[in-house]
Parts: structure tokens; sequence; C-alpha cells
């Protein structure tokens, strides 16, 4: 369900007092359902050793959630060298760290060997010639083409850029042992927010299957695999909650088969972003304006470039106004922002309370892939994030951007050159 019980229990009694001393819009984090959803994800797994959970950075890459990721246990799931510095400042490091990237340019493979390494995850199968030096430890990304399907997401595999065909899969281990590596894993992903347990139960399926072959024609065992993210959250409040532990049970039992078939079992890895900190983040803003045309509007004072889902994806966000959800006429409206575009809304003819400008308006489950997917259109500055800690204190994380970082890429030293072949006379 969208915005937990205890999650607005929390933060609504001290909403206008917080929304007055930082200003608004900001996403504000809940660490208290952070961690819970943390420790329930270890003791769902908790049979299966070694288990370990590489927080998807892209989902919320601030430094310090990804601090408290350090602090459960958990490793780091990283794309660029970015995300790279963000987890080593968070303390992770060596094989703490998946590096899972694609058409990956030389310095990000070199960046992802520095400072303790991590475990590279290579995306195809020509990446092998270009990485330098080859690792002892490697992964590929399997794609299993039209032998599945994906999701509205992710989409269908054989159109995805992502992963090392299955034809291609044997030769790669085959050409990266030929290069002096002696540790594997296996990886693959191919659904996103995904809702049914069973999906994932037959991705899980998939990639030890793939194993026990690749296994069987190039002699080697792998210490992992990882099934990659794709564990969903229910955005709508009529949907329900991923069975995390019907999950966990039936992996086990798939885990066991393996070992009998095979004699050895590798451990379980998993690349949870949005299951983690998705419902406990929220966007908080305030009504502005009410435009009444041909429908009727609430301009918010955030805009899509602080939360882009909706235009993106066409996604569903809860909405709730604090103190006016229970008793108090309803309207059917569209939320708006301010960007020139006219798909810069964040819901669209939703059936809401009574909204009044200077209300504040909480938008639901932005705690993963919402301040992250930010951008600067239209010169609209990205929003600041806070933290409500565990001892009820609120904390500034990230500050809003200001004018000067907008014009600061604008800014600089002049650097001018004339091409020869453009030269004059030439």
């Amino acid at each position: 369900m969208p915005m937990s019980s205890p999650f607005q229990g929390r933060l609504y009694p001290a909403l206008n007092e917080i929304a007055e001393h930082f200003g608004t819009p900001f996403h504000i984090y809940d660490e208290t359902g952070i961690r819970e959803t943390g420790r329930q994800l270890l003791e769902a797994f908790r049979h299966l050793e070694p288990f370990r959970e590489y927080y998807a950075v892209k989902a919320l890459p601030n430094l310090r959630i990804l601090e408290i990721m350090q602090d459960l246990g958990f490793g780091f799931d990283c794309s660029s060298i970015p995300e790279l510095v963000l987890a080593r400042m968070a303390g992770g490091r060596g094989e703490a760290i998946m590096f899972t990237s694609n058409n990956t340019t030389p310095e990000e493979f070199a960046a992802a060997q520095t400072e303790g390494g991590s475990i590279i995850n290579l995306d195809d199968i020509s990446l092998v010639d270009k990485l330098a030096p080859f690792p002892e430890l490697v992964s590929f990304r399997y794609n299993p083409g039209p032998r599945r399907t994906g999701n509205a997401i992710i989409g269908n595999p054989v159109e995805s850029k992502y992963g090392v065909s299955h034809d291609q899969i044997v030769a790669a281990y085959q050409m990266a042992i030929e290069r002096g590596a002696r540790r594997f894993g296996l990886h693959t992903m191919i659904a996103s927010n995904e809702l049914d347990h069973r999906n994932i139960v037959e991705t899980t399926r998939m990639i030890l299957d793939i194993a026990a072959w690749v296994g069987r024609s190039t002699g080697i065992q792998f210490e992992f695999v990882n099934i990659g993210g794709g564990i969903g959250i229910p955005y709508q409040p009529e949907q329900p909650a991923f069975n995390l532990g019907a999950l966990a049970d039936e992996v086990e039992g798939l885990f066991r088969d393996f070992r009998a078939a095979n004699g050895y079992q590798p451990g379980l890895s998993m690349e949870c972003g949005r299951f983690m900190t998705g419902p406990h983040g929220v966007l908080v803003t305030r009504a502005i304006n009410h435009k009444s045309i041909y429908r009727e509007y609430i301009g918010v004072d955030a805009c899509m470039s602080a939360l882009m889902r909706p235009a993106m994806y066409g996604a569903y966000h809860h909405i709730t106004v604090p103190g006016r959800n229970n008793g108090t006429p309803h309207h059917t409206v569209d939320v708006v922002g301010a960007l020139c575009e006219n798909n810069d809304k964040f819901a669209v003819q939703r059936t809401l309370p009574q909204i009044r400008e200077s209300d504040l308006v909480v938008i639901h489950d932005t705690g993963a892939h919402g301040h992250a997917m930010g951008f600067n259109y239209n010169g609209r500055l990205q929003p600041k994030e806070l933290l409500l800690k565990t001892d009820g204190t609120v904390e500034l994380i990230r500050r809003e951007q200001d004018l000067e970082d907008y014009l600061a890429t604008q800014t600089f030293d002049p650097d001018q050159m004339r091409p020869q072949r453009l030269s004059a006379g030439a």
C-alpha cells in the first residue's frame, strides 16, 4: 500500500512545522521504515548463505541513505563513476560493490577497479577484450531473449539493450577463463516493479538452470547468482504487497534442488532499490493555485523535474492532503506543476479532498526514482531532501539547487580552439 500508517503517524503531526522550517517542495525519507524493510529482507533469506543485497544506488543516490544501507550490511549496485564514488564514501569496498554498466568506457572500468575494486558484471561479450587488467572474479549479465517475457517497465528481453544473449553466454565464460578469471558470478534482471512473487521465482529458476548449463560446459562453479532487482511496491491502494516470505520459501527450494543436482550451492544476491526505499519517501509540495477552465487544476510548487515517473511512465502516485482526508468535500482535479510541458502532471482526473491554496499536498512513494531522475528543463531547480531520523529529528541531507549551481557549468575559464580544417583559407 502507499505510505504506511506508521510513516504517516511519524510525519504528519510534525509536517506543518517541518514545512515552515525547510520550505517546500522537498522529498522526505523515513529512516525507521527503511531499516525495518532491510531487516525484513535479511530475515526472509536468512537460511540462504551467503545472501547479499546490493542496494541499487540509482534508486536514491544520497550519501546519508547509502550510509544506512552500509549499516544494514548491504552492498551497492553501481553503474557509473559518481555512483561508485558515493558507494565508497558510504564505506563500500571491494566485493561489497557490484559494477553493472552498459556501453562502458575505459575510464569507468578503471574506476571500478581502483580503491579496493568491485565485482565487474559485464553486460556484453565484446567487453571481455576491453577490460584490462582482467579481474580474477567476473560476472556476466544474461539476457534470455525469447525464452522469457519482461514487463511494461523493463520491456521485452529481445528488444532490451542489456545483457549477453543465450547463444553467447557459454563462450563469454570460456573467454573469461582464457583471460585468467578463476571466480565467477552470474546475473540477470528481466522485470521491474514486479508484484507477483512467482515471476521472480521463475527468474531464479531460469538463472540456476543457466548456471548448471554453463558449469557443465566449462567446469566452473559459481560463487553467486544475482537475480537483480525487480521486486515491486504497490503504488495504488488496492494493490497487494509483494509476498516476500513466499518468494524466499520457493527460492530456498530451488537452491536445495540445485545443490542436489550439482554438488554445490552458489550464494544468492539481489539488487533491490525500489523495494528498499520507495515506500519510505514522499514529495511534499504546497498548493499555490486553483485554475478552473475545461478541467479543474491544482497548481503546486513542485513540478515533474522533482518526480518524472507520472509523466514518463504514466505511473500512479497516491496523493493525500493532511488534515483534509476525512469528512471533507471531494473534487476531481489534475494536480500540476509549472513546467512548460502539458504532461507536467502528478495526477490526472484524480478525486481528492477539496484543496485550498497553501495546503500541503503529499505525493507518496517517491523514495526511489524520484529525486534521482530529476532534471533542469525550463531552468527548474531540484528540491531538497530530508531524512526523518529514528530519534524523531529531521535532517537536511541534500540542499536544494540554487541559481549558482544551475549557472556553474556555463561560467568558466574560456577554452577555444580553431580546427586547422576550418582555418581561414583552408
